[in-house]
């Protein structure tokens, strides 16, 4: 990279230099997902030049003291229930404050709000993680991209502290996360979001859940196991906290690394390619001694950018890269290799977006066809459902959703397989498959009737101008083990001090899951 490529773009806080401590996601959906034409901005991106070999960008340790002044901050349930409320200034209307905040956020329009909203002489700033809702409110002039940086750390560090973010560790851990609230901030104004500081001073032990079983397996978690048969670490491994217990000497040093992607197609009517998209992140966990050294070799064919070209065969190429600010370069741009020293907890190590070009094929194809005969009312629509992933690769929890016109209260189904499901709800028809294998075919064939006004005779179904209100169809689902950008880990090396149990465990996994896949009918 001599010619002074730029590697990316690295995340911070607007105007002001790089993010403190990494680069943690901002955005306000499930999973980092939005956009700023739809008022969710997932990540404030600042272009900053770093090349291989180059000392990592270091950022100004009070950055966000300087900045961020907060009158409450409080986290609330998927419902809108209070789990945590604490006011640091005494300025605010105590905890009607909450129930107003729900109240407006789910009184606006559409599934998705905007991060900053306004009501009186108060600014309501929020991030939405793990289905809770981190809320800081304010009534000073203070930038929201503070805020959000702010919130995103918090988010990080109740999911170190108490192994993982959800509202059953919240609730479990309440005088825990009061604690750390305390030492984070001090009058609303931040003190530290560090990890590896906070452990001085934080003395309330986590509660952590139950231990992992193999019959319970629910869903498939970001570190952790997807089926019984797979041999990746169980899910609960890698969401204990990373504060120990004082009493527990069975602490293993152990290190989790995940290369997640998420994909967003959309596909026309005809079948042709609109737009496809992937956003990729390599996610790091680590349990190993501070000071320890981790080595990350990518793909070697791993190239940035349509211009670069590596290796004699097909290169993995993206159009954006960005990296954590404690990852060293100086192996990067001969060898694939990223280097770094974390602390202990989780952090992403590296982002990348790759847009219009995949090197593989589309996971899924669907072919519908819809016949409708406007005299009866009656609707018939056929979906048959390729999957175009290797033979030896499957798919999970994959779910198919079609709207339907209003007023459809009857379904009638034949489907291709005994373990698929299907029903009616919320106006939509949902098709549930368990597990899709590589180069399979599924199909379904459902009948509804449309009620509304009596039309003309008519000679027989019409497969031309379905009702209103049929489509778009979007899926959801997950593969496990599998990159559809081809990008892959080739090695994780450690070196680290021993302590405790000296035989550390590595754990790898790749996951590709759907952002929003639709497809026009």
């Amino acid at each position: 990279m001599s010619d002074g490529r730029r590697w990316g773009c690295r995340e911070g806080i607007a105007g002001r230099g790089g993010a403190g401590a990494g680069f943690p996601a901002v955005g306000a959906g499930a999973g980092g997902g939005g956009s700023l034409l739809k008022g969710q901005p997932t990540r404030i991106l600042l272009f900053r030049g770093r090349r291989a070999g180059q000392a990592p960008l270091s950022p100004p340790s009070c950055l966000l003291s300087r900045t961020a002044m907060i009158s409450q901050f409080f986290i609330l349930s998927s419902k809108g229930d209070p789990l945590i409320y604490k006011d640091f200034r005494g300025d605010s209307g105590g905890r009607d404050v909450a129930e107003l905040f729900y109240r407006k956020l789910t009184g606006l329009p559409g599934d998705e709000s905007p991060v900053v909203m306004h009501h009186d002489d108060r600014h309501f700033i929020h991030i939405r993680h793990s289905g809770l809702y981190l809320v800081a409110t304010t009534s000073e002039n203070v930038s929201p991209f503070s805020l959000l940086e702010l919130l995103s750390r918090l988010a990080t560090l109740l999911g170190d502290y108490c192994g993982s973010l959800s509202e059953g560790t919240i609730s479990r851990n309440v005088a825990l996360v009061y604690e750390l609230l305390d030492e984070v901030l001090d009058y609303g104004y931040v003190q530290t979001t560090s990890t590896e500081m906070l452990r001085n001073f934080i003395q309330t032990e986590p509660v952590v859940s139950k231990p992992f079983s193999l019959f319970d397996l629910s869903s498939v978690g970001l570190f952790g196991a997807e089926t019984q048969q797979s041999k990746v670490a169980p899910s609960s491994a890698a969401s204990r906290p990373v504060l120990s217990s004082r009493t527990d000497q069975s602490q293993k040093n152990e290190v989790f690394l995940d290369v997640v992607e998420r994909l967003s197609v959309l596909i026309a009517s005809n079948g042709s390619l609109l737009k496809v998209d992937v956003q990729g992140e390599i996610r790091l966990k680590s349990f190993l001694p501070s000071g320890s050294e981790i080595r990350i070799g990518l793909t070697e064919e791993f190239c940035v950018g349509k211009s670069e070209l590596r290796g004699y065969g097909p290169g993995i190429r993206v159009d954006e890269v960005s990296f954590h600010s404690s990852v060293h370069l100086d192996e990067f741009e001969s060898h694939r290799i990223l280097r770094l020293q974390p602390a202990q907890g989780e952090l992403t190590v590296m982002r990348y977006q790759l847009s219009d070009d995949l090197p593989s094929p589309l996971p899924f194809r669907l072919f519908p066809s819809v016949q409708w005969d406007r005299g009866s009312g009656r609707l018939q629509v056929y979906l048959k459902l390729r999957c175009d992933l290797p033979p030896k690769s499957q798919a999970l929890n994959v779910r198919l959703h079609l709207p339907l016109p209003r007023g459809v209260v009857s379904l009638s189904q034949e489907l291709s397989s005994p373990e698929q499901k299907a029903e009616l709800g919320e106006g939509a028809l949902r098709w549930d498959l368990p597990r899709v294998q590589g180069g399979s075919q599924l199909s379904g064939l459902f009948q509804m009737d449309v009620p509304g006004p009596p039309g003309p005779p008519s000679q027989g179904p019409s497969t031309s101008a379905p009702p209103l209100g049929l489509g778009p169809a979007s899926l959801s689902f997950e593969l496990p083990r599998h990159t559809c950008s081809g990008l892959q880990v080739r090695f994780l090396r450690l070196t680290f001090r021993p302590c405790g149990n000296a035989n550390p465990h590595k754990w790898v996994r790749h996951l590709s899951h759907s952002d929003a896949y639709v497809i026009r009918i």
